[in-house]
């Protein structure tokens, strides 16, 4: 087993004990009505080992749905060669397929319009993304568009997992595919 950045394989095996006890939780009851002590007796850890790895539930709770944010970010870029502009990538699609055993925790973490904690995550990792696959595509660097990619992910995602957007997985996957598209086919300014 290999040592987790800033820490040893114990720190990574008790973080990941915490995150998944946290998931385990959100399934039986809103984030809100979970706390440390219910936490930590479900992952066989006392307080004192919570509050070493973590300062509060929400940071924690950042740190479980982190996966999503990578699960996001890769689904976007799940393609090589020139993307169909019409059909999304059957990894966005799946991604938007397997929100659902943990919607209610993204949404408390991802308000609408793409903020709260995870939103900026999101945002800031999409934004990085979108440069990152301009430059190997050789577009121009388009800070404007790396943004606006972003931000349009970010804000349609959580508009939909607060029902503000309606559609299927699929339509909704289909939809943010041919809208970043358009963001991606427009001039550099």
């Amino acid at each position: 087993m290999s040592a987790a950045p800033g820490g040893g394989t114990r720190t990574a095996g008790t973080r990941d004990r915490l995150r998944e006890a946290l998931l385990d939780e959100c399934a039986e009851r809103p984030f809100d009505e979970v706390n440390v002590a219910a936490l930590v007796r479900r992952a066989g850890l006392s307080r004192a080992t919570f509050y070493l790895h973590y300062p509060d539930l929400r940071t924690l709770a950042v740190d479980a749905c982190a996966e999503v944010v990578r699960d996001a970010v890769d689904a976007l870029h799940a393609w090589r060669g020139v993307p169909d502009p019409r059909t999304a990538p059957p990894a966005l699609t799946a991604f938007f397929t397997g929100l659902a055993p943990h919607a209610a925790l993204y949404r408390t973490l991802l308000r609408p319009g793409g903020g709260g904690p995870l939103g900026e995550l999101l945002h800031r990792e999409l934004r990085e993304r979108s440069r990152t696959e301009r430059a190997l595509a050789g577009a121009p660097a388009s800070e404007l568009i790396d943004s606006a990619v972003a931000a349009s992910f970010a804000g349609v995602l959580s508009d939909w997992l607060h029902g503000l957007v309606g559609g299927s997985p699929e339509s909704v996957a289909a939809r943010i595919w041919q809208l970043l598209g358009a963001l991606h086919r427009l001039p550099p300014v």
